[in-house]
C-alpha cells in the first residue's frame, strides 16, 4: 500500500527546507512524490537529497548520460517509479524514444551476458584486470 505523501503545507520546517532546496535546484514548482514519501523520515530525506544532488550534478559525465544510466539501473531493479522519473528527466535533457529503446536493449543484453558469465563462472581475462 502506498505511503501517504507529505505536501509542503503539512511538512515540518526541516522538511520544507529540503523541499525548497529541491525546488530551487531543479527549478520546479513542487517536489516529486518520491520526496514527499521520504519526508516521513526527515533524516532519510536530507541524506538522500544531498547524495542525489551531489551525484547528479555536472561532472565527468554530462547530465543526459547520468540520467540514461539512472534509467538503465532503474530498469534492472524493476523500479517503475524511477523508470518513469528518469526517462522523463532524460527526455527533458535531450533523449528521444530511440535512445531510451536502445538503453533497454543494452540493459537486456547486459543482464543476459552477466548471468551467462556468472553461470559459467568465467575467469576474468588478464587484459581486463587493470583496465582502469
Amino acid at each position: 500500500m502506498p505511503m501517504d505523501l507529505i505536501d509542503y503545507s503539512q511538512a515540518s520546517d526541516r522538511v520544507r527546507a529540503v523541499y525548497d532546496d529541491i525546488k530551487a535546484t531543479r527549478n520546479l514548482p513542487d517536489v516529486n512524490n518520491f520526496w514527499k514519501s521520504l519526508a516521513h523520515h526527515p533524516e532519510s530525506l536530507e541524506r538522500t537529497w544531498t547524495s542525489v544532488k551531489q551525484v547528479m550534478s555536472p561532472g565527468a559525465l554530462d547530465p543526459l548520460t547520468k540520467e540514461l544510466i539512472y534509467y538503465a539501473v532503474s530498469v534492472s531493479n524493476n523500479c517503475r517509479y524511477c523508470m518513469a522519473s528518469h526517462s522523463a528527466s532524460a527526455v527533458a535533457k535531450g533523449a528521444d524514444k530511440e535512445m531510451l529503446m536502445e538503453v533497454l536493449a543494452v540493459v537486456g543484453m547486459a543482464n543476459e551476458t552477466n548471468r551467462l558469465a556468472n553461470g559459467y563462472d568465467v575467469p576474468v581475462d588478464p587484459a581486463f584486470v587493470d583496465a582502469w
